[in-house]
């Protein structure tokens, strides 16, 4: 059965380590320059070269995002860019930009993936990219499935579509509502994300509404839909998020792994286990969950609107297990802050996570007992079973 490839999010070395070793069969970062996201921890070419080498290692690919909008004085470092993803071997580059693809196409064989950001909506703008030398169309959030579906055919392009994350309310992300709020150019790196701001709402009639949400979409959720993903042979599902926590990044590629290997091997399977799925996807912080465009084109039902559209459990990210010692404690270095006796939640690579109850604490030399593991600290707590370096553990705090 076909299976879609799981692009996961990695915007910084952490988040990639999470995404990969969780179960992503690739991953999207950016480099220092040219990309959308200028306030994510983007990779030096020292950290990208060492950043391929880890994901290669677990069979993972490395994409890299050069989608923003240049000018001409910006064109000037990108032949240099372009020597340093292929010293690094990066699998692909995601670009949006017309002169930015020419010139990756004319010094060299990375393969090109069209951004959403350079909205392709149809199989002849499809076409016309493919002879300017593009190998994969991430389409237009405005497109979908089946619409996907049929690009792909009619092309003979890859197709990569969103499948879960925010979701932006201008056409295909093409937006300068942060020029104008914070003298930041959305397109070129410097998106505030003025949309999701609270805004009150003065009528003529002298009525004020506030706390609006009125240009903040809800979030997307599309792994009820996996069946007709594959149905359609939607090459790569993608989830957005770099900018979110390394918790987000594991759990999001360790739920749509398990997600898309049902669905592919044992569809009736899959749909039993969907409420678990939905249930930990819901554990993250997030918008109202929507389905977009993915099957029918998002209506005023997709706005948030007010406050009462953020969910998400409680959840925190506790740390990141860095070693096992002697077989009966974990090195962990935390992330927030928790006391002896909390209940915390393994998340192993593969299966169930694991809840226990944390004590005793001791600090990283294990010859003080501690209270509370206090954040950016490295502490012992007690083994538990199937623990590994690389784990992620949350607090289950209701």
């Amino acid at each position: 059965m076909f299976k879609p490839e799981l692009l996961s999010p990695a915007g910084s070395f952490d988040k990639l380590k999470a995404a990969a070793s969780y179960g992503a069969d690739a991953v999207y970062l950016a480099g220092q320059q040219f990309g959308l996201r200028s306030a994510a921890d983007n990779f030096t070419p020292e950290e990208l070269e060492e950043a391929v080498q880890f994901a290669h290692a677990k069979g993972v690919k490395v994409y890299v995002t050069l989608n923003s909008f240049p000018f001409d004085r910006d064109m000037e470092g990108l032949s240099d860019f372009i020597k340093q993803m292929t010293r690094a071997k990066v699998d692909a580059v995601i670009v949006s930009d017309l002169g930015v693809v020419s010139v990756i196409a004319r010094e060299s064989q990375i393969p090109i993936h069209l951004s959403t950001q350079a909205s392709c909506l149809n199989a002849e703008a499809g076409k016309l990219w493919k002879k300017m030398g593009v190998k994969r169309l991430i389409l237009g959030r405005e497109v979908s499935i089946q619409q996907a579906g049929q690009i792909k055919r009619e092309t003979g392009l890859e197709v990569e579509l969103f499948i879960h994350g925010s979701m932006c309310m201008a056409y295909s992300g093409n937006c300068t509502i942060s020029n104008y709020t914070k003298g930041r150019d959305s397109n070129r790196g410097g998106c505030a994300q003025s949309c999701r701001f609270s805004y009150k709402l003065n009528y003529p009639e002298g009525q004020e509404l506030e706390g609006r949400f009125f240009m903040s979409s809800k979030d997307m959720l599309g792994v009820d839909l996996l069946p007709y993903f594959i149905e359609e042979q939607i090459d790569s599902v993608k989830v957005e998020g770099r900018m979110r926590s390394i918790l987000y990044a594991g759990i999001l590629s360790k739920t749509y792994r398990e997600a898309i290997d049902l669905c592919a091997q044992d569809r009736p399977q899959f749909q039993a286990q969907l409420p678990g799925l939905n249930a930990e996807l819901a554990t993250v912080p997030h918008r109202e969950y929507m389905q977009a465009n993915l099957m029918e084109a998002a209506d005023h039902g997709s706005v948030l609107d007010t406050d009462s559209g953020r969910k998400g459990a409680h959840d925190e990210f506790a740390g990141v297990v860095r070693k096992v010692i002697n077989g009966n404690q974990l090195l962990l270095e935390v992330r927030s802050a928790f006391n002896e006796g909390e209940l915390l939640e393994l998340l192993p690579f593969q299966g169930e996570t694991q809840a226990f109850h944390v004590s005793p604490i001791f600090n990283s030399l294990g010859n003080l007992k501690l209270e509370q593991a206090k954040v950016n600290t490295l502490v012992r707590i007690p083994f538990v079973e199937g623990a590994d370096a690389g784990h992620l553990i949350r607090i289950k705090r209701k």
